[in-house]
């Protein structure tokens, strides 16, 4: 049986260099730019709702592989959701690579994100983890 940090790292590597969620979408109602002076990592968020609910999200930009495979499963993630249940799952993110969430119960609902669990282990990568998810945040306070 695979290691289970194996699959993780394909899975990340996966979509930092394949993302099918790096494009522009066509109709958007917003958008949002983050950056991370740190690295240089900066992206572009573009989401496209129907009532309450993500319809479609899409990103652009350029980063390190874990920027750009946290941006792309992240919309993965949320992709279907309503507003507050994209809430709840960016706060468990952001306390997972925290550490201040490890219930394994709380952890499913961020589904293939879970692989960045240990990014936290990696104190210089948590800032690239964290970006999507921290622009996307600030876009849904604006809300």
């Amino acid at each position: 049986m695979e290691d289970l940090t194996e699959v993780y790292n394909e899975l990340i590597m996966e979509h930092s260099m394949n993302s099918y969620n790096k494009k522009k979408l066509e109709k958007v109602d917003y958008c949002e730019i983050g950056h991370n002076p740190n690295c240089g990592d900066e992206i572009t968020l573009e989401i496209k709702l129907k009532g309450d609910t993500i319809e479609d999200m899409a990103f652009s930009g350029h980063g390190c592989a874990i920027s750009q495979a946290s941006t792309s499963i992240m919309i993965d993630t949320l992709k279907g959701k309503t507003l507050e249940q994209a809430r709840e799952i960016i706060k468990t993110f952001i306390d997972m690579i925290k550490r201040e969430e490890t219930n394994e119960e709380q952890l499913k609902k961020l589904e293939d994100a879970v692989a960045f669990k240990n990014v936290s282990n990696m104190p210089a990568r948590v800032k690239c983890a964290l970006l999507a998810w921290h622009t996307l945040e600030d876009l849904l306070n604006k809300k």
